[in-house]
């Protein structure tokens, strides 16, 4: 079985999602920093559209980079009928991620997702799941998906997030800062929630899909590292264009720039319309490529998504047995 990166400093059996990386500090606004943000769409778009047909994973490499994909997945569900017992299934199959058998074949048997993601109202019921685990849950917040509620009802769902358990918070940002070029008020408000998260990292969620441009995504990206982000994100899943590679190559060299200027990693979340393992190949090569081994662990980059689960356990069971299952039998909850 081919080697995949492993963190030689979290403790335990590897690949256990343990958060090691540090808060990310931010930086005070550095205007001309921002301004000289450019993003040159067409070279971009054509780096992109190479990745698939350049990096072509086959056999046990391709299984050992789907078990890695499998332990940076932020399991999600944003449902509004969501109810106890689907977040409880959903967090046994974050604690079992793949059919048993087929991870004592590939020697992995401690295998388990990155964290578990759910509205403000689940978060009981997911600490509940995952006592014991290790596996953090996620809360979005701040009036997800939109973020148009009141600032200050926003700030307090936050704290209540972290206080009912929430171990990381994926926040959503003010579009409008970003169309306006508003990028003073976009740091105070990203500076904000950072306060009120407190010990839990916090992820700011660009959705990228309604900011306009790319250098928008740069510059947006880059804001909110300087604000405190321990990670930023694509979308909230809810947009009509979500996660897309020049997206995803614009803010993880918007991460790379920060940094080399800085010093502190901040993660990295592709979300929304990653349902295909062959996609997941695809991004851990544009990381690895672009950011290199220390940021594909955990604490430093996940996939937001629901069903990408299911179609990475089909693929693992036709390695081990030349033939492919049928979805049903791989259920996410």
């Amino acid at each position: 079985m081919h080697k995949i990166p492993t963190d030689t400093t979290q403790t335990g059996t590897a690949q256990l999602p343990q958060v090691t990386e540090p808060h990310n500090p931010g930086m005070a606004l550095d205007m001309d920093w921002v301004r000289r943000v450019q993003a040159n769409t067409s070279a971009i778009e054509r780096r992109c559209a190479t990745l698939p047909g350049r990096r072509s994973i086959k056999k046990d490499y391709q299984a050992a980079w789907l078990l890695k994909a499998v332990s940076l997945i932020d399991l999600t569900t944003l449902s509004g009928d969501d109810t106890v017992r689907r977040v409880g299934r959903l967090c046994a199959k974050a604690r079992q991620p793949v059919n048993a058998q087929i991870l004592e074949a590939l020697e992995m048997p401690d295998l388990t997702t990155g964290a578990v993601c759910v509205y403000h109202e689940m978060i009981p019921a997911a600490v509940t799941a995952l006592k014991g685990s290790g596996i953090p849950v996620a809360a979005v917040s701040t009036g997800f998906p939109a973020g148009l509620t009141p600032f200050h009802l926003r700030i307090q769902e936050v704290r209540e997030s972290v206080a009912a358990g929430a171990e990381e918070i994926d926040i959503v940002i003010s579009r409008r800062h970003v169309l306006e070029g508003n990028w003073q008020a976009l740091y105070d408000e990203m500076a904000e929630m950072r306060e009120a998260c407190g010990h839990a990292h916090v992820k700011a969620i660009l959705a990228t899909g309604e900011l306009g441009s790319l250098r928008n995504v740069a510059r947006a990206s880059l804001v909110c590292m300087m604000a405190g982000a321990d990670f930023i994100k694509t979308s909230t899943g809810k947009e009509s264009v979500n996660a897309t590679l020049p997206v995803s190559l614009v803010m993880i060299r918007a991460i790379r720039d920060y940094f080399e200027a800085t010093g502190y990693r901040v993660g990295y979340k592709p979300a929304g319309g990653i349902s295909k393992a062959k996609d997941a190949l695809v991004y851990l090569s544009l990381i690895k490529e672009e950011l290199g081994d220390r940021w594909l662990m955990p604490d430093l980059f996940r996939f937001g998504a629901s069903s990408l689960l299911g179609d990475i356990e089909r693929q693992l069971e036709h390695h081990l047995t030349d033939a492919y299952s049928a979805g049903y039998r791989h259920p996410i909850g």
